[in-house]
């Protein structure tokens, strides 16, 4: 079964940081882009960061305007374990956070439609406060 497991949020004041995990089993998935993904209450799912697999001519990252400069995603294919690195979190920043894989190639803005990852955590909730 196919599985992946977001760890790591939590109630964290503005400035603050944190470390999502990701750990995927049931499959590798050194060859699959990773995502995260966040839903903040009453708005829609929307993209954060993604990060391809190195045979997609590079491991390369990309970011949501929101969150470019203080979020860093990163994998550990010997894991299978992908993390988000959420720094100067602010309160707008507060959403359930979900991991995601897609097995289809994407480069660009491409990586950011969700409708492309076909696999999904129970996302983890976090909330900063002012």
């Amino acid at each position: 079964q196919v599985q992946l497991v977001e760890s790591g949020g939590g109630l964290v004041q503005a400035g603050g940081s944190l470390r999502l995990s990701c750990a995927a089993s049931g499959r590798t998935f050194s060859s699959d882009a990773m995502g995260w993904f966040r839903q903040a209450p009453g708005k829609q799912r929307v993209f954060v960061a993604a990060v391809r697999p190195d045979s997609w001519a590079g491991g390369r990252t990309y970011y949501g305007d929101s969150v470019k400069g203080r979020f860093t995603i990163s994998r550990d294919n010997a894991m299978n374990t992908v993390y988000l690195q959420m720094d100067n979190l602010k309160p707008e920043d507060t959403a359930v956070y979900y991991c995601a894989a897609r097995t289809q190639y994407c480069s660009g803005v491409g990586c950011f439609d969700r409708a492309g990852y076909h696999y999904w955590g129970q996302g983890t909730q976090v909330i900063v406060s002012s």
